[in-house]
Order: structure tokens, then C-alpha cells, then sequence
């Protein structure tokens, strides 16, 4: 019996085990996808503990080889995973917008103006066109839409 054991009366792998769920806890509070990781490493070496009876200090490099390991492998597997969105320009409006032709709903003068997009009206700069032209979007400069001439 070590001296953590016998301060708090538990077996060290126990205590392996309550600190993993403390630490998903926090990640459900704290999301970040990263705690879960150091959880997996602390519930694994709670576990070999358990079973193996692990002194302290074999704890201790246990669960930092562990954690290591866990952080590198997610962190490897979620570049891997990249963007598998069906749409990737899903929650980039002005780039979706590009290519579509538009109304003119305040005159386009000196590079500035707005036209309608959908049931709602957006800054534009371009060339100059009066209201009622039609406009057709080349890009977006943040929530400015860029447009010529159609």
C-alpha cells in the first residue's frame, strides 16, 4: 500500500478511474475535444493499475505515454478526416453567392451601392448601375458583394 492510498483510502486505480470521469465531465462543460483524450488516458492506466498493480510511478509514465499517444493519434486522425462536408461553402454566404445575378435596388455610384438577395438587401461594389439593373456577384469582401455589370 502506497502513501496515496493510504491518505485517501482508495486504490490508486480507482482514483485513475474517478479523475477520467471527472475530466468528461469538463469536456461536456468545456468542449474543446481535447480533455476526452487525457479522460481515455487516465481511465486506461486506472484500469491497468487495477489489474497489474502498477506502483506510482509506473502510474505516472504510464498514463503520460498514454496521453501522448492519445492526443497525437486524434489529433493525426482529425486532420485525416478533413472537411467531408457535402457543401463546403455551407456557412460562407457570399461565396455561394457568386456567379448569381441580382436587381439593383439602390443605385450603384462612385463603386457603392445595395442590391436584393433573396428577401433581404445587401451592400454591393462595382461598377456603376441604376436601380433596377441587373448585377451579377464575381466575389464578396466580407458582407460586400462584388458585382459587374450583366
Amino acid at each position: 500500500m502506497d502513501w496515496l492510498e493510504q491518505t485517501t483510502g482508495l486504490d490508486t486505480g480507482y482514483l485513475w478511474l474517478i479523475g477520467a470521469v471527472i475530466l468528461s465531465g469538463l469536456e461536456l462543460l468545456l468542449p474543446g475535444v481535447f480533455l476526452i483524450w487525457i479522460a481515455v488516458a487516465a481511465a486506461l492506466t486506472g484500469i491497468a493499475t487495477l489489474l497489474l498493480g502498477i506502483p506510482v510511478i509506473g502510474q505516472l509514465v504510464l498514463f503520460s505515454l498514454l496521453a501522448i499517444a492519445a492526443v497525437y493519434s486524434a489529433r493525426k486522425s482529425y486532420r485525416a478526416i478533413g472537411n467531408t462536408s457535402a457543401d463546403p461553402m455551407l456557412n460562407d454566404r457570399g461565396a455561394r453567392l457568386t456567379g448569381e445575378i441580382l436587381t439593383v435596388v439602390e443605385a450603384i455610384q462612385n463603386g457603392h451601392g445595395r442590391v436584393k438577395v433573396g428577401d433581404g438587401v445587401w451592400s454591393a461594389r462595382g461598377g456603376d448601375a441604376g436601380v433596377g439593373d441587373r448585377v451579377r456577384v464575381t466575389g464578396a469582401d466580407g458582407a460586400v458583394l462584388l458585382v459587374e455589370g450583366v
